[in-house]
């Protein structure tokens, strides 16, 4: 499914979730997910008057060196709203970002901003200025137009080499040095295993000691693991969880899962969670996590406490955020570690 058949089918479950926008949000108390990874659900978290800061779609989120927490959303009365982690609204700004999807934070502390309406990422300080623009890339040969760029997703190596996704476009991993110049790609469509199909995110995994790039392959239900050079190492397969970006706190690996069992079911979402061995060890309203003979068997929403789920963050108290996509616009949820 491309990104104009996902917006399709969203206006039609957006609006039927906004009338009853209750049913999903509600906030009864109760304790979710599986083994020693358990939360509780703060849907009130984040609120705002939507008339002064309104938000489309809550795409993504990260925390800041002082403990802020910033959300991006594609509504340009206010590409990017600045929280506390109580949920009070510190600052807000952006307005140039129609397509704003993905929100990754450096690690010398700056912003990198996909848009996949402007087919365009920008480097910004963490006010807002930007400080480098990356056009589709031209002179790699494989593109013949901007419209084939169609970025979602962005990580930084401590070198301050980057990585686009080209999630909902033609499907390649970019390689760039700081300055902006062109390294190298790999991925791209196609049938084999180094190939890719709705890259949708990716983030430099350091827990095994050697950095590696973790790569979503959404509509085949798994992670992908690559060497920084492009090699591909591992899949991790995760049956059922049509998963968007990587995150990775700690030794565990956190994703949204945007749709369950497949990208055709609408409502559907949930988070999953894994353990450093990439064993999935709690599901946040999807079924327990079941393995047999060590094979992980299909997972899907078991309740309905999240609509379509596009990323997670996890805060320094190891609580987490869900940023939502086509989901009658709500605000981020927080559940917090029980």
């Amino acid at each position: 499914m491309n990104r104009r058949q996902f917006l399709q089918s969203a206006a039609i479950a957006g609006g039927s979730f906004y009338i009853s926008n209750g049913l999903f949000a509600r906030d009864n108390g109760a304790v979710y997910g599986h083994n020693n990874m358990k939360y509780r659900l703060d849907n009130k978290w984040g609120n705002l008057d939507p008339a002064r800061f309104p938000v489309k779609d809550c795409h993504e989120m990260i925390q800041d060196k002082k403990g802020r927490v910033f959300l991006l959303t594609n509504e340009t009365k206010n590409n990017i709203l600045i929280y506390n982690k109580s949920g009070k609204l510190l600052s807000s700004w952006g307005h140039e970002f129609p397509g704003a999807h993905g929100l990754t934070l450096s690690p010398e502390g700056t912003l990198f901003i996909t848009d996949t309406d402007r087919h365009q990422v920008f480097k910004t300080t963490l006010d807002g200025k930007i400080l480098l623009t990356i056009d589709y890339p031209a002179d790699s040969g494989v593109y013949a137009k901007k419209e084939a760029f169609v970025p979602t997703e962005t990580t930084v190596a401590d070198n301050g080499d980057f990585f686009i996704a080209d999630g909902y476009g033609s499907q390649y991993i970019l390689h760039y040095n700081a300055a902006g110049k062109l390294l190298g790609f790999f991925g791209g469509k196609g049938p084999e295993d180094k190939h890719l199909d709705n890259a949708h995110g990716i983030t430099v995994d350091k827990r095994g000691g050697t950095p590696t790039l973790l790569v979503t392959d959404r509509t085949r239900n798994c992670f992908k693991r690559f060497s920084m050079a492009g090699e591909l190492q591992e899949k991790i397969m995760l049956p059922g969880a049509c998963v968007c970006r990587p995150v990775i706190k700690g030794d565990h690996l956190y994703a949204a899962v945007l749709r369950s069992p497949d990208l055709n079911s609408e409502g559907s979402g949930f988070v999953t969670i894994l353990d450093k061995e990439n064993k999935v060890v709690s599901n946040l309203g999807g079924t327990a996590p079941e393995y047999e003979n060590g094979v992980l068997k299909p997972m899907r929403q078991a309740e309905k406490i999240l609509h379509h789920p596009h990323d997670v963050m996890v805060d320094d108290d190891e609580n987490i955020y869900v940023a939502q996509w086509a989901s009658g616009k709500v605000y981020p949820y927080k559940f917090k570690r029980v």
